[in-house]
């Protein structure tokens, strides 16, 4: 919501999550060595992916200028309409996929997440515009308050098949300390030397022990569910 209620205070960026895609896109190609760009979480497990391209595997890079992912997140109560819905972006999903294996680990650092882009909302069929200062309140509660950027900079994603021959992904999403499995199911397509992800899927912030913002007794609210998208690139 905006100044009134924050409706992007309490979401998880998961971002997510996902992320979840694994996979894929154009540009960007890295040496085995070189660190995906942004720079990684010192958690990250960057050194297996180099393993597997040190013994001839085909390991893909995301291509962080050609992804995705968006969030809406809803208001709620009696007097929602005080308030603003919001719509949260990242386009710095970085990681690898291991197309042999069948898995992929994507990172989402916090503290670049976009909040009401005007044309993401405009293609989320939102038909308000929060005002900068509402947009700059939304994004500051969101890092320090809720996902506690500072100490949780980022999130992880670890994204596997379901099964052989089934589009799904298996996505396991840590997010402020806490980690939380999805099944999501998703469109596969070949690009030159990469393949390309989209999908969406929701979830709620309870999911990742997050509690939506409540005020005036629950007449102003933040939907504890959120919807996401993701259209994610990769190549070698």
């Amino acid at each position: 919501m905006s100044a009134k209620l924050d409706t992007g205070s309490r979401i998880p960026a998961m971002i997510g999550l996902l992320f979840i895609g694994i996979a894929t896109s154009a540009a960007a190609a890295l040496a085995p060595n070189q660190t995906a760009n942004p720079a990684a979480p010192d958690n990250f497990p960057a050194a297996f992916y180099q393993q597997l391209e040190a013994h001839g595997k085909k390991v893909l890079r995301v291509d962080s200028s050609h992804s995705l992912v968006t969030i809406k997140v809803r208001r709620a109560g009696l007097l929602s309409a005080l308030g603003h819905d919001h719509i949260i972006a990242s386009r710095d999903v970085a990681g690898y996929v291991s197309p042999s294996l069948g898995v992929a680990d994507l990172y989402v650092p916090l503290g670049t997440l976009i909040v009401d882009d005007p044309r993401l909302r405009i293609n989320a069929g939102f038909d308000t515009q929060p005002s900068q200062r509402d947009i700059e309140g939304t994004r500051h509660n969101m890092l320090s308050k809720t996902l506690d950027a500072k100490h949780f900079p980022y999130a992880l994603i670890h994204v596997a098949l379901a099964d052989a021959g089934h589009p799904d992904l298996k996505v396991t999403i840590t997010l402020h300390g806490v980690t939380s499995s999805f099944e999501v199911p998703a469109q596969f397509e070949s690009v030159p030397d990469g393949i390309s992800v989209a999908g969406n899927m929701s979830f709620k912030q309870s999911d990742f022990g997050i509690t939506p913002l409540s005020v005036f007794g629950g007449a102003l609210q933040v939907q504890d569910k959120l919807d996401l998208r993701f259209r994610i690139l990769a190549d070698k």
